[in-house]
């Protein structure tokens, strides 16, 4: 690494960065716009992290990028040859990066299979860059220019950030102003590892006495008039880099007095001028083709775009040129390659891309995006829209959808592009979005194209259906969304497959407020159309939405329709249609209780998503992923995989709902009533009319047992009725029953307690009637429940028990733990009122335990509370506590440090007042602290979760 001239100004800088490589795990984040002397500072602090017998790895992210996720990691791990212990002391997921690592195949263990499930294979290669890491011992790892990264990139850094390996210290430089997401280098918000010391370093200018110091280092001298300092900073802004060009460019005269009579001008391109003056033509030529080509080069293509590479040395010798690994050479700052790209007369520039497009065009594979940029300094239209074109293709085959509408979108931008041609790439933006996340930018452009008022009738249907359709399905808009589907159909009269999109796309019920009937009549109308058209894609994603509407509505055969979509079609856009049919197959299995069918389908359309770049249904699965685990009893750190998801979805909120579902029905389940209600709100029910109805009725159905949670008051009881009727008004006006498996039991709760024991009765019937002949396992279960529920409150307890055995069974075979076990608790009242109390005490025992494992306290407590009032004793086994305090003082000291009250804590738990203050007294001395507001801090010391649920204990 080379030695820079003494950093001025950055102690602090160096110092901060220095005890960051030195003491791991550290993450160092260095900021600062171009030329202010971050590579500069990172390696200065590199040369004492080396002399103290760490390893040093550097990557780089590049501007012009090629789709090859995790490449500037790569780069840099390459360079851990003959640093490793051997094979067989490596952890074995490291062989996952033979694929990526050829050069380091001999020292890596056996590759593993592939796995089928692409989330699960890039979490295995998340590994093995750990283990690799770790098995390095002390290392420096640097990534520069993180503003360039790929998103995979910078998901296997947020990574490495979250779990960093012992011995790590992970450096990245990025300029805060280029960031893709402003303010977060990584892409999005994340968590800091507790263990891992984290540290920001912003650089900024220099002021005047910095700059003559530096400058004074520069040209060896240290009586250097303050005038000149002066002068020299105004000159220069106060930007390293600018000033040691400038004062490099003064030559062998380095008298203060050169500065003025050389006339040396204020910006880098006038000081590159010099330089390039004291250049012979040949070094001179190799000089300029790298500036064109951008990006470090090989000696072939210098040449190729110079004519002749002999002045290579010569440049490399003077320092107007470096050396990078792998035989390239280019500039040691972009701001030089700038300077010296704006020195080259505009002809010379115009024949030198169009070398640069002849040398790219050769390799196998092409450089497509590199090709893009020279075809279009080169003025051929013609094979700039080819090349780019090829490229968003390129990336979008590769599952890249993100950067194949940025490649799209720069040319859009471009006031070189053709009129004719914008349309035609923007609705191909368009196409791609509606699986991709770039929604913002490419609905604005597809509004922008709707302004036209030359624009063909059917080039408008086609714009105004892509808006319509990412309206309607990624942003849940429902009073702008369908309208505008509608619209382009009628404009899109002579293209019938893509009128057939757009209706199948209304199709899906599970949006708007229109009855089933109506979504019906859509698909048909879509069916009708699609058959007399010839297009694979459309005909794709019409039988998809097909299948999905079978099962939206329990219908039985509806796995046929599934095993007729094209999964192993050669076209990726075919494939992206049946991932997301998939996708959605799964989250409608998932909402049926159809769970094996739902894990099958996840797994297939999270791997055709992850293939295909469909990465809007993607997240839409992960979402799913965590109302599953919910439903089938996975708890344990399902809350904070649930906040994260809201964190890493934030620009979709569509993909959060689940996230918001599952945090409230935990925190229901656990007694945060304002948490509950908040997330279970943000879940769909602030929105009602634009929410998902699946999810927003079962959030709908969460609030009821809430508001009944919090008292038998008639506040709390009219609140809980008010909620039921409108949301099974919503449930009878779309008629799909099936979806109100987790509506119908609170509901039925709520109208009773309201006195409306009728009201209560016709609901049920009316939902019996709508789920039979449905294949739809947790509305039956839910089905019984309610049931039993009726003949409970009409006092018919025997009958009472029998339908609460079937529900309780129907939900354990799912399985539905938590519900199985509420349905268990129900059944010990009715075996209570039938006199049997040992029967009941043993049901509300195993319901205890069922919850307690969950994390379920407030059942739990509820159950211990109707033991208690049994007055069987029943033994239980304890469970064991991890820290001084014991089970239940850990669940009181949870709701202290929420700020609950002892009568409040008394509520939630079911103890009295005397009791819940005997516990408080007995955790704040087991714990050392004298007030409730210490015990927040002191609760880390006994594992209790930060999100205060504790998991199954």
């Amino acid at each position: 690494m080379r030695d820079w001239p003494g950093l001025v100004g950055r102690d602090a800088a160096l110092q901060s960065l220095r005890e960051a490589m030195t003491a791991p795990p550290s993450v160092a984040l260095v900021e600062g716009e171009p030329g202010i002397g971050k590579t500069t500072l990172v390696h200065a602090a590199a040369v004492h992290a080396r002399a103290s017998g760490r390893s040093l790895l550097l990557g780089h992210c590049h501007q012009l990028r090629e789709p090859f996720p995790y490449g500037p990691v790569f780069e840099a791990l390459r360079d851990l040859m003959g640093r490793l212990p051997y094979p067989d002391r490596l952890n074995p997921v490291t062989g996952a990066l033979h694929g990526h690592l050829p050069e380091l195949g001999d020292v890596l263990p056996p590759a593993p299979a592939p796995l089928s499930d692409p989330d699960a294979e890039r979490h295995r290669l998340f590994r093995a860059v750990h283990g690799l890491l770790d098995a390095a011992g002390p290392t420096v790892l640097v990534i520069e220019d993180l503003h360039w990264a790929d998103d995979g990139t910078q998901d296997l850094l947020r990574f490495l950030r979250r779990r960093p390996p012992d011995g790590l210290s992970l450096v990245m430089t990025y300029r805060r102003r280029d960031l893709p997401a402003a303010g977060l280098p990584l892409g999005s918000a994340y968590r800091h590892a507790p263990e891992a010391t984290t540290v920001v370093i912003p650089l900024g200018p220099l002021d005047a006495r910095d700059v003559g110091t530096l400058a004074a280092g520069l040209l060896g001298r240290d009586d250097l008039p303050p005038a000149f300092a002066t002068r020299l900073h105004e000159r220069t802004s106060g930007i390293p880099f600018l000033v040691e060009e400038v004062v490099r460019s003064l030559g062998d005269d380095r008298s203060p007095e050169a500065l003025e009579h050389a006339g040396v001008p204020l910006l880098l391109r006038e000081s590159m001028t010099e330089q390039l003056a004291r250049l012979s033509p040949a070094a001179l030529a190799t000089v300029r083709a790298a500036a064109v080509l951008r990006l470090p080069s090989a000696e072939p293509q210098l040449a190729a775009v110079a004519g002749d590479a002999g002045g290579l040395l010569e440049a490399l010798a003077l320092g107007v040129l470096h050396e990078y690994p792998g035989n390239r050479y280019g500039f040691r700052h972009a701001l030089a390659q700038e300077a010296v790209y704006d020195t080259i007369p505009g002809p010379d520039r115009r024949m030198a891309h169009e070398r640069a497009v002849r040398a790219l065009s050769g390799e196998d594979p092409p450089s497509l995006v590199q090709l893009t940029f020279h075809a279009r300094r080169s003025g051929d239209t013609t094979a700039w829209l080819r090349y780019g074109t090829a490229a968003a293709e390129r990336a979008a085959a590769l599952g890249d959808v993100a950067m194949a509408i940025h490649l799209l979108e720069e040319m859009v931008a471009d006031p070189g592009l053709p009129g004719s041609e914008r349309v035609a790439l923007v609705l191909t933006m368009g196409r791609l979005a509606v699986a991709g996340l770039s929604v913002p930018r490419v609905t604005r452009l597809l509004k922008q194209v709707l302004t036209d008022t030359t624009l063909s009738r059917d080039l408008r249907g086609q714009a105004r259906l892509a808006l319509g359709l990412i309206l309607f399905a990624q942003m849940g808009d429902m009073v702008t969304g369908p309208p505008v589907i509608l619209t382009a159909v009628e404009e899109l009269d002579d293209r019938p497959a893509l009128a057939a999109r757009g209706l199948a796309g209304l199709a899906m019920p599970w949006w708007g407020t229109e009855p089933l009937a109506v979504h019906e009549k859509w698909m048909a109308r879509a069916e009708e159309l699609v058959a007399t058209a010839d297009d694979p894609e459309v005909s794709a994603a019409v039988l998809g939405n097909r299948a999905a509407l079978s099962m939206a509505t329990g219908t039985p055969d509806a796995s046929k329709l599934v095993a007729m979509l094209p999964a192993a079609d050669p076209s990726a856009a075919v494939r992206r249609q049946v991932a997301r049919a998939y996708c959605n197959l799964y989250d409608l299995a998932a909402t049926l209780g159809l769970y094996g069918e739902a894990d099958d389908l996840g797994r297939r359309g999270r791997t055709l998503a992850q293939e295909t770049g469909a990465f809007f249904h993607a997240n839409l699965a992960e979402g799913v992923d965590l109302r599953l685990a919910w439903l089938t009893g996975r708890w344990e750190g399902l809350a904070a995989r649930a906040a994260t998801a809201i964190e890493q979805f934030e620009e979709t909120p569509v993909a959060t709902l689940d996230a918001h579902f599952v945090i409230g029905r935990l925190a229901l389940a656990s007694g945060e009533w304002s948490e509950a209600a908040a997330h279970l709100h943000a879940a769909g029910l602030d929105e009602p009319h634009a929410g998902y109805l699946p999810l927003a009725l079962a959030a709908s159905g969460g609030l009821i047992e809430l508001h009944l949670a919090r008292g038998e008051q008639a506040p709390a009881v009219v609140a809980a009725v008010r909620e039921a009727v409108r949301a099974v008004e919503r449930l009878r006006g779309k008629g799909l029953w099936v979806w109100g498996d987790q509506l119908l039991v609170p509901a039925v709760n709520a109208l009773l307690r309201g006195g409306l024991a009728e009201e209560a009765a016709d609901l049920t019937a009316a939902f019996a009637e709508g789920v039979v002949g449905r294949h739809a396992p947790s509305s039956a279960a839910a089905l019984d429940l309610a049931r039993g529920t009726l003949e409970a409150a009409a006092g018919r307890h025997e009958a009472a028990a029998a339908r609460f055995a079937l529900a309780r069974a129907a939900y354990a075979a799912m399985p539905q733990p938590y519900a199985a076990a509420r349905a268990g608790e129900a059944e010990a009242g009715s075996l209570l009122a039938l006199g049997d109390r040992t029967a009941a005490a043993t049901a509300l025992a195993e319901a205890a335990e069922r919850f307690a494992a969950l994390g379920a306290t407030r059942d739990a407590a509820r159950c211990r509370h109707a033991l208690r009032e049994c007055g069987v004793a029943i033994p239980t086994v304890r469970r064991k506590s991890a820290g001084v305090l014991s089970p239940r003082e850990r669940e009181v000291a949870r709701l202290v440090a929420l700020g609950r009250t002892n009568k409040e804590i008394a509520e939630v738990l079911f103890l009295s007042r005397r009791t819940v203050e005997t516990h408080v007294a007995t955790l704040l001395r087991k714990l050392g602290v004298r007030s409730r507001t210490e015990v927040v801090s002191a609760l880390a010391a006994e594992g209790v979760p930060a999100d205060g649920r504790p998991g199954p204990g």
